[in-house]
Parts: structure tokens; sequence; C-alpha cells
């Protein structure tokens, strides 16, 4: 059986996405269509799947690396804003959007909290498995 590691980490996000999005319900919230990710950024996104993306991509981290926090998490998905003339900074990503989605998981049984963080349940650890199986075949 492969795990999380044996396959392509951009596939498997794909494929999770779909997965949240069509089979689990992962809800998106009425804000989220209007929502910038990060200071960082001028507009919102531009894909109508960014949540899902988002989120498939938060699961595989929280497996990978967890017990992880909220801010280490923004600090994953922040990046550099152009200021003009003066030099570039770095700024971390909203965390509104990061609870969000990490509340989402943990009604969903996927993950739970721990004094360090999250980190995955064997539920969640078995639903990535059995995409990336899926995905390895």
């Amino acid at each position: 059986m492969a795990t999380v590691y044996d396959v392509d980490a951009g596939k498997l996000n794909e494929a999770v996405a779909k997965d949240l999005r069509e089979s689990v319900k992962l809800k998106k919230p009425e804000w989220a269509n209007f929502v910038k990710t990060g200071a960082n950024k001028e507009r919102y996104p531009d894909s109508d799947d960014w949540w899902y993306n988002r989120a498939a991509s938060m699961l595989r981290k929280v497996y990978v690396d967890g017990p992880i926090g909220v801010q280490r998490l923004r600090t994953v998905y922040g990046s550099r804003k152009r200021r003009g003339h003066r030099s570039k900074r770095f700024y971390r990503s909203g965390g509104k959007i990061i609870r969000t989605i990490l509340l989402e998981f943990d009604g969903l049984g996927f993950t739970e909290k721990v004094k360090e963080g999250r980190k995955i349940t064997a539920k969640g650890q078995s639903y990535l498995d059995k995409i990336a199986s899926k995905l390895k075949v």
C-alpha cells in the first residue's frame, strides 16, 4: 500500500482537492470568494477551487510535518510582497483561512488538536493513504 511519501505532491493535492469537493463535501464559507489569502497579495485568488486546493495541501502538510501549528502554516503559505521601489519583504499568509480549514478537518475527524498544534488522526492518515495508493497504481 502506497503512502503520501510515495507519490508526487502535486498530483496528490489535485486528487485530494477533487475528493474533498465531491465526496467529503468540505464546506467553503461564503466569504471565501472575496478574501485575499494574505497581506502580500493584491487580489483574491483567480481559481474558484482555491479553497479545496489549500485544504488538500494543508492536510498533506499536517500529515508530513505534524504536529504543526497555525503560525508555522502561515509561514509556509506566505510569500514576498512587492512594495514598489522599496525592497521586497516577506509576509505571512492570513490566519483565518488556515484556522477555518483546520476546524473543518477537526470536525471531520482528520486532524486533532494537541499541545504543539494539529496532528493527523488515524482516519485522516488512512484517507490520504487510500488516495495515494489509487494514484500509485
